[in-house]
């Protein structure tokens, strides 16, 4: 009779194990895992699944504390925070649910930490970045054209706002090309998990921040892409979105609160007016469209003030970092988000890696109005402290396009660079400006110049060798032209050679037309004398009001001094040595960048009509 009891009370135990364990409700963990050894011990797991609220939560691992359970109006969370102390070693802890005889576990894995703090480089003034769209670069696998469960499974080549199936092995088939090219850093425009039913293509409406786009690749192929970048001397920089989310987003489509987004009675669009932040005269009314509006319907617009979806931003881009090895970010539509929650997002993400960088996308027609968001910035009148260190340069990247466009004037033409360069005083840091011609979202800047390849060259020298952080967008080097109108596709366009399929293969040289080519050796030459003369990475700027229509600056340190003359003339412009003593006094020659002449004689320079000279001075 013991042993009938016995073997019934045995059966019924494993029953209710067997049924506990059915009846897990779980269907979401985030982060999915976490390391130890991090300097802000306190970690956020976001717990989703049916009804998880109404479960009773424990852990007991050795070195990790337990603290509060947020739960918020949706019962299928729970926000659990703990302590992960110095003490905690690497391991899976068991997270323990009990609701009456009910209970199943979690397994939570704690990793030892992968990266220590000084490791991550971050980017400066030294790099030269390269912006490339995924979808549009390069396939590398085909296999992942078409992802079941996915709204856009169609790869169209012919629809400029459809998927084309570039993806994150094409741009590893590629980094040699990069490299040869002279770039340093890479930066992907986003590639997190875009499940959206149109335009998914672009990446800026995320519904996954922690999962790579299965069309573009996955996690582990992601930090594969950044091992084998530094593998090479390349550095990797993640584009971020904090202020919007798709609306097919998980945590969108099943809310955990209704504070998670900026909520109107009706859709309400942003203004898109980021000076209302910096106005010191700018109403409350415009400031909260800019800040809470949505940035379009498929667009949800986050509320960073939830503390709860601030913790849960702010790990993940620290989860990032610490999973693939990255060495910054670039975050879109800086001045959207909550403006104080920015700020904590950065130091804190500092706080673990001290030689990160981050660059802001400050997107505004005057230069006081994007200087405001910068680390140490003289024009910010509120009190409070920026911690980004880098904006991205609308303003001169504007000026430099309508400089070599319009005619030479008392403010317009080549003038309208040095007007632009003379606000710099109102930067933190001008040095740490993001510089470029063209990117994703403007008309590419060979278009813009109506395809004058002498104003091309003048405007890729002045970028290489100006004061700032460069950047070129992915196909400059090779001439491709596009623009916004009628869509932005126009200026997304393949890179030939990205696909199997390609008549041409612009990656190599035998593909490329001769223009190309030249094209693509005057940025190489540029990038490699980048890197071989640190006075025009870091060296000081002095620019001369242009006269005649010849813009004349340099580049100078104590012991090194680069010239650079753009002449927006049909004529040839010889160059007054008297005027720029200042700066040519004690040199006697000049070293030509583009040919490698040399010039003797100082007092006889000259440029052509439409051209740009860069001289290395020599003493000697």
């Amino acid at each position: 009779m013991k042993k009938f009891l016995l073997t019934v009370l045995l059966f019924l135990a494993a029953s209710l194990t067997i049924l506990a364990a059915v009846t897990n409700p779980v269907k979401k963990v985030q982060p999915e895992f976490w390391w130890t050894g991090m300097h802000n011990t306190k970690l956020q797991i976001l717990i989703y699944g049916d009804k998880v609220a109404d479960w009773k939560i424990s852990l007991n691992y050795p070195g990790v504390a337990l603290g509060e359970i947020v739960h918020t109006t949706n019962p299928n969370y729970a926000f659990l925070y703990v302590d992960v102390s110095t003490a905690a070693q690497p391991g899976t802890m068991n997270i323990q649910f009990i609701k009456g005889k009910e209970k199943f576990s979690q397994p939570y894995e704690l990793k030892a930490r992968q990266r220590t703090p000084g490791q991550i480089a971050g980017f400066d003034e030294s790099d030269l970045l390269y912006l490339v769209f995924p979808d549009r670069f390069s396939n590398g696998d085909p296999t992942n054209d078409s992802i079941a469960g996915l709204y856009e499974m169609k790869v169209d080549r012919n629809n400029p706002g459809g998927r084309h199936g570039g993806d994150i092995q094409g741009v590893i088939n590629h980094l040699d090309y990069m490299k040869d090219l002279g770039i340093t850093t890479l930066w992907l425009n986003p590639v997190q998990e875009n499940n959206q039913p149109a335009y998914s293509y672009h990446g800026y409406a995320i519904t996954d921040f922690y999962k790579v786009d299965p069309r573009l690749g996955n996690n582990d192929l992601y930090a594969k892409l950044v091992n084998e970048a530094h593998n090479k001397g390349l550095k990797v920089i993640m584009d971020y979105v904090y202020n919007h989310v798709g609306t097919e987003a998980w945590f969108i489509k099943d809310m955990p609160s209704p504070d998670w987004v900026n909520q109107w009675p009706e859709f309400t669009r942003c203004n898109y007016r980021p000076v209302t932040i910096a106005d010191p005269y700018g109403s409350q009314y415009d400031r909260k469209l800019n800040v809470d509006g949505w940035f379009d319907k498929h667009m949800a617009d986050l509320n960073q003030r939830n503390p709860l979806l601030a913790d849960y931003l702010i790990q993940n881009t620290i989860w990032w970092v610490e999973f693939s090895g990255i060495d910054g970010y670039r975050v879109d539509t800086y001045p959207y988000p909550d403006n104080d929650f920015m700020n904590e997002c950065l130091r804190r993400l500092y706080a673990e890696y001290p030689n990160i960088n981050v660059v802001g996308e400050t997107w505004e027609q005057n230069v006081p109005d994007v200087a405001f968001f910068q680390k140490n910035s003289p024009v910010r009148h509120d009190g409070k402290q920026n911690e980004l260190e880098s904006i991205t340069d609308f303003n001169l990247a504007f000026a430099i396009k309508d400089g070599l466009k319009e005619s030479f004037g008392w403010n317009t033409g080549l003038r309208k660079i040095y007007y632009t360069l003379a606000q710099d005083f109102l930067y933190g840091d001008a040095y740490m400006n993001m510089t470029f011609l063209d990117n994703h979202d403007v008309s590419r800047i060979y278009s813009e110049l109506g395809e004058d390849f002498s104003k091309w060259k003048q405007a890729i020298s002045i970028l290489m060798t100006m004061r700032g952080i460069p950047c070129l967008y992915y196909g400059t080097e090779i001439l491709m032209s596009g623009t916004t109108n009628p869509t932005d596709g126009f200026v997304r366009k393949d890179f030939p050679g990205g696909w199997a399929a390609d008549s041409s293969n612009k990656f190599t040289a035998a593909g490329r037309t001769p223009r190309e080519q030249e094209a693509f050796t005057y940025v190489k030459k540029l990038a490699d004398f980048r890197k071989a003369y640190p006075v025009v990475q870091t060296g000081k700027l002095m620019q001369f009001v242009p006269e005649d229509e010849v813009y004349v600056y340099f580049r100078y340190d104590d012991k090194n001094c680069v010239m650079v003359a753009v002449n927006s003339s049909n004529e040839v412009k010889k160059i007054d040595a008297k005027r720029y003593a200042e700066r040519m006094n004690g040199y006697t020659k000049g070293f030509d960048v583009s040919t490698g002449g040399m010039y003797s004689d100082l007092n006889n320079l000259s440029v052509d009509p439409h051209g740009v000279m860069i001289w290395r001075l020599s003493k000697d």
